[in-house]
C-alpha cells in the first residue's frame, strides 16, 4: 500500500512539472494560484492527509508577509493548499530533484546562508514583492521542531514587512493523528532523511493538517515588536489547537528520536516519560 502511494506521489510530482511547464505561461495569475492550490491539496491527500483551516475569516486579501511555525517539509504544501504563497528557502532545496525545479518555478526566494550579503539581498527582494502587492511566506523559527512548542523567532525576517509597510499574517500549523493526538510523524527534524520522513507520514495513518489563521498584525517601525506580536499570536493559536487533541504518544516520540537523533535514546521509567514530554529539536529549514 505504501509503495503504491509512493508511486502515486512520483506521478503527481511529474504532473506538477508538466502543469508548470505547459500551462503556467498561458493562464492568469488567479488561475495559476488555483492550479497550485488544487495540486497541493491533492499531494496532501496522497500522503493520507486532509486540511482543516480555522478562523479563515482573518485571512487578508491584500499583500502580506505570512509567517508560521515550522514542523515539516509538508508545511509548504499545507500553506499552498490554503493560499498559494512564494516562500523563502535555503539554497540547497534548489538542487533537490523535481522539488527544487518546482520550487524555483513557483517564485521561491533562495537564501545562501553562508554568504553575509545574502540576508540583505533577500530582505530587499521580499520587500519589493510585498510593495508590488504580492505575498511571501517565511518560517521565523529558522528550523523545524516536532511541533509541540515554539522556538524563538528571528526578528530580522520581519524587516521586509516593516520596510514595505504591509501587514503580517501569522498562521499556526499542527498535525493530528487518527487517534486524536498531536502527531509528530510529519516532523522533519535532526538527521532525519527525507525518505524516512515520508515513510513515517505514510505509516502514520490518516492525518489532519490543521492551519489556524491568526488576526493580521500591522507592523510599526520596530521589527522586534512585530516579531514578538506574531510569535505571541502563533503560540496562542497552537495552545488552542492542542487543547482539542491529546499529546503525542511516547512511542511516536521514541520513533522520531530514533531516526532523527540516532545517537540519543529515550530512557525508561520516569526519565523516559519526562523525555517523551519534551519537544524534539529541529533542523534548519
Amino acid at each position: 500500500m505504501i509503495a503504491i502511494r509512493k508511486l502515486r506521489l512520483v506521478f503527481h510530482l511529474l504532473r506538477g512539472m508538466a502543469i508548470v511547464a505547459l500551462r503556467f505561461s498561458h493562464v492568469t495569475p488567479a488561475r495559476r494560484a488555483e492550479l497550485i492550490r488544487r495540486w497541493s491539496l491533492k499531494l496532501l491527500r496522497i500522503c493520507g492527509m486532509r486540511l482543516v483551516v480555522h478562523n479563515d475569516s482573518a485571512r487578508l486579501d491584500a499583500s502580506a508577509l505570512v509567517v508560521g511555525n515550522h514542523v515539516s517539509w509538508l508545511d509548504i504544501y499545507t500553506v499552498n493548499a490554503w493560499r498559494p504563497t512564494p516562500f523563502v528557502s535555503k539554497a540547497e532545496v534548489r538542487q533537490w530533484p523535481v522539488v527544487g525545479w518546482l520550487a524555483e518555478k513557483l517564485d521561491t526566494v533562495f537564501l545562501q546562508r553562508e554568504k553575509r550579503t545574502e540576508a540583505m539581498r533577500v530582505m530587499h527582494e521580499m520587500a519589493e514583492r510585498l510593495r508590488n502587492g504580492g505575498l511571501m511566506c517565511v518560517f521565523p523559527e529558522g528550523t523545524t521542531t516536532d511541533g509541540q512548542e515554539l522556538l524563538p523567532f528571528h526578528a530580522n525576517l520581519f524587516q521586509a514587512a516593516v520596510s514595505a509597510g504591509c501587514a503580517v499574517q501569522p498562521i499556526c500549523l499542527m498535525y493530528e493523528d487518527a487517534q486524536g493526538r498531536q502527531s509528530v510523524a510529519p516532523a522533519y527534524t535532526g538527521e532525519l532523511a527525507l525518505g524516512t520522513s515520508l515513510d513515517m507520514v505514510l505509516r502514520g495513518g490518516p492525518l489532519v493538517a490543521h492551519l489556524y489563521v491568526c488576526e493580521p498584525i500591522v507592523p510599526g517601525g520596530d521589527r522586534r515588536a512585530t516579531s514578538a506580536a506574531a510569535r505571541d499570536a502563533i503560540a496562542a493559536a497552537l495552545a488552542k489547537l492542542q487543547e482539542k487533541v491529546g499529546k503525542p504518544t511516547a512511542e511516536s516520540l521514541a520513533e522520531l528520536q530514533k531516526h532523527a537523533y540516532p545517537a540519543t535514546e529515550l530512557g525508561a521509567g520516569a526519565a523516559g516519560d519526562e523525555a517523551a514530554d519534551a519537544p524534539v529539536p529541529g533542523r534548519e529549514g
